[in-house]
């Protein structure tokens, strides 16, 4: 009998080992990080940096594991990347595309290897939409229509614009071109007598603007600038040239970022449309979303305003990036 009550009492306590063992192994199971990789299109603008940090901070704040690649400007090192990410097994990829074509090869590789692939920002062309899980952006189109109505409402009696594009082929260059070209078509007065790509950077927009200031001289009124940056590089090119930004020609610029935010109090930039860069939490939340094979919607954007002299002084203070 005693043995017998001392045999019960061993295999019970061997059982209660193993199945502490197996919770304890389950629950380490259930703790693997996620693994995410995270292609960016490279550190061009101030815009950028802010999107970097955005994931970055997120990912660390929420335990994810963020394998960064750094694009440089070329899409081939973020090709590279992505399939570095697939070698590796990663649960997500996140991809800010540089330009909009060329991604079907290394897309396909991803979906053959169950990855979902997030692309963030700039959006992509495609015939074959499944080869990615979704976009999650900003209406380009929409920021591109917003500065140009609010030039149609403020410009007076100017008409003569110079533009700085994007990146040749990027997503929010073509758009935002078209966008603005298409408000404006409305509004016959309004003149774009040239335009250039400044890439983004604001070295770019002062070159550029250097040479529509030596090619054009005072027929320029207004600089529409596809980013901050390159906005900020035409206005010390303004300056440079003897002349007042914001005051003799009209600058109107998107991203607002807070130093184009600070210019537009400053009264050098007119106008900023908003570009929010903070994608972290959303990019993050969506791709918890697709892991647990929950639905997610197959376009999304993050909310932007427009900042002039009626509100850039009061907002300024709020803003992150």
């Amino acid at each position: 009998m005693l043995m017998n009550l001392k045999r019960i009492i061993s295999l019970t306590a061997t059982a209660f080992m193993l199945f502490t063992t197996c919770g304890l192994r389950a629950e380490g199971a259930a703790a693997k990080p996620l693994v995410v990789g995270f292609a960016q299109t490279g550190a061009e603008s101030a815009w950028r940096t802010a999107n970097t940090n955005s994931m970055k901070a997120e990912a660390e704040k929420r335990g994810i594991k963020l394998k960064f690649a750094d694009g440089q400007g070329k899409q081939e090192n973020q090709i590279r990347a992505l399939r570095s990410f697939v070698t590796q097994g990663v649960d997500a990829i996140v991809v800010a595309p540089i330009v909009e074509t060329g991604w079907d090869p290394v897309l396909r590789e991803a979906k053959r290897a169950g990855i979902p692939v997030v692309v963030m920002d700039r959006n992509i062309q495609t015939d074959d939409k499944s080869l990615f899980a979704c976009y999650i952006g900003s209406d380009f189109y929409k920021e591109g229509s917003l500065a140009a109505e609010w030039l149609v409402k403020n410009a007076g009696a100017r008409t003569r614009i110079v533009e700085l594009q994007g990146t040749p082929g990027s997503a929010a260059a073509n758009v935002r071109r078209k966008a603005f070209a298409d408000a404006i078509a409305k509004s016959p007065a309004f003149k774009l007598i040239d335009s250039q790509s400044g890439d983004f950077r604001r070295s770019g927009g002062k070159e550029v603007m250097e040479a529509f200031i030596k090619k054009h001289g005072k027929e320029i009124e207004i600089v529409y600038a596809h980013n901050d940056d390159m906005a900020l590089g035409a206005v010390q090119a303004i300056e440079e040239a003897g002349l007042k930004p914001g005051k003799d020609i009209i600058i109107v610029s998107i991203d607002a970022i807070k130093e184009g935010v600070q210019a537009v109090v400053d009264g050098k930039i007119n106008v900023v449309v908003e570009c929010n860069p903070l994608f972290g939490p959303k990019v993050y939340d969506t791709i918890a979303k697709l892991k647990a094979g929950e639905p997610v919607e197959r376009t999304s954007y993050n909310v932007d305003e427009v900042f002039d002299s009626t509100n850039a002084a009061a907002r300024i203070g709020e803003r992150q990036y």
